[in-house]
């Protein structure tokens, strides 16, 4: 071999190790790009449910639960010790959500605080550019549903509820099968919710527990007294701040009788019940009964047990659909087709879809389509609105008319005057 075609082979080679490792760099490198724009970063506020959905979030591929965020100093500290050995990054604890929003490279709120923190939260997150899953009911009052909505529409953000069964593949199976007709046409559906839930008892003006930020837990709502039987949990029961049992557990079953029914709006709404089981600080219904009647004689019934767990044939949980050629029943997480003599016909069991209703949310994020949303705010208003109006109709006592375009009452100003809310100055939504 000639001096000068060694040297052409040597040049060779050399030319085409720097073209391989150039290559590789520019693939490693692009890989790299590829893999950050395909990471969703997200933040969770309340570390009550949100724990729960901090490792929901933390175990889906790409995602990086960045910030963990509670008014309670101990909550935060006990879930950023649970989550911190399952991830593989540094975790950022903060008292106050706005933190989050003020991140550029956070792409969406998970909000799981208490239900009067719900709507504004999620308007502030899309006024951040940031997209939001927001625990149901995904409003305090129907006003804030609407007003939800339009931020969302107007920021062009991802809005989804945290309402998962939308998302388990035998719910999915049961509502295509309801609406392909397999019972014939649908047109009652009746659902419940029972608990053994104990009294809260009488509570007492309190001084405020040094790990909580109580001003910033109150955010929206006009200030009221620390009181001590109600945090963290009992605000539920009290209208300032919760929805009673109706919006916290009734909105998921009425969330299935809904859809099943391809009902949107409802043109009446009866409510019934009240505190039964024990004298205390509640304020909203131990046992309830409301029902909606909407557009093609359509109804929905949902039976509300919070202080009794025998629900319809002792079950806890779940829905009927009565149609003119038979019934088909929903459980937490499948269903059970029967003909008109009662006959099984058919059944499948699954997961209650929570999983995949964060796999659904973070999707939507990565596509830029809202549209792939299981539960998308709209659909998620429209089922939170009906939880409100039925508690309107108990707390007035009268019999609602609806609007079927949008759900809003006719004719009667008292509930009409429940529809909204005053703020506390400041944190009044806006968009």
């Amino acid at each position: 071999m000639s001096t000068s075609s060694f040297g052409s082979r040597r040049s060779f080679l050399q030319t085409s190790a720097v073209a391989s490792v150039a290559s590789s760099l520019f693939v490693s490198e692009n890989a790299a790009a590829d893999e950050k724009s395909e990471r969703v970063v997200v933040g969770i506020m309340g570390t009550s449910r949100g724990a729960a959905l901090a490792k929901v979030f933390a175990g889906l591929p790409g995602v990086e639960v960045r910030y963990l965020c509670d008014v309670d100093s101990n909550r935060l500290a006990a879930l950023g010790e649970s989550l911190a050995p399952t991830v593989d990054y540094s975790l950022k604890s903060v008292s106050d959500f706005r933190r989050i929003l003020d991140d550029p490279e956070v792409d969406a709120l998970v909000c799981a605080a208490p239900n009067h923190w719900h709507a504004p939260a999620g308007i502030m997150a899309c006024a951040a550019g940031k997209h939001c899953y927001v625990e149901k009911p995904c409003s305090h009052n129907a006003r804030e549903g609407e007003m939800l909505v339009e931020a969302a529409r107007k920021y062009n953000r991802c809005v989804q509820m945290g309402n998962q069964r939308r998302s388990s593949t035998p719910i999915q199976n049961a509502m295509k099968k309801l609406h392909d007709g397999v019972i014939g046409r649908v047109y009652y559906s009746r659902s419940w919710y029972a608990n053994s839930r104990g009294p809260i008892g009488s509570g007492a003006a309190a001084d405020v527990p040094p790990h909580i930020d109580y001003d910033l837990w109150q955010g929206p709502a006009p200030r009221q007294p620390f009181t001590s039987n109600r945090l963290h949990y009992n605000w539920h029961w009290v209208w300032h701040y919760g929805n009673g049992e109706l919006g916290n557990n009734g909105v998921h079953s009425i969330d299935l009788c809904r859809w099943g029914l391809q009902a949107e709006y409802p043109t009446r709404v009866v409510s019934s019940g009240g505190r039964y089981a024990f004298e205390d600080d509640q304020q909203t219904a131990d046992t309830h009964i409301v029902s909606f009647e909407f557009p093609d004689n359509r109804q929905i019934i949902w039976e509300g047990l919070s202080c009794n767990r025998w629900g319809l044939d002792g079950s806890s949980f779940g829905c009927t659909f009565h149609g003119t050629e038979g019934t088909l029943t929903l459980n937490d997480s499948g269903y059970t087709v029967y003909d008109a003599r009662n006959k099984e016909l058919e059944k499948q069991n699954g997961s209650d879809g929570m999983q995949a209703h964060a796999q659904n949310f973070v999707d939507a994020i990565r596509n830029g389509d809202s549209g792939m949303l299981n539960s998308e705010i709209l659909e998620g208003h429209r089922t939170t609105l009906l939880c409100h109006l039925g508690n309107i109709a108990y707390r007035t006592g009268d019999a609602l008319t609806c609007d079927a375009e949008n759900g809003h009452i006719q004719e009667n100003e008292q509930a009409e005057q429940l529809w909204g809310r005053s703020y506390a100055e400041g944190w009044e939504p806006k968009y």
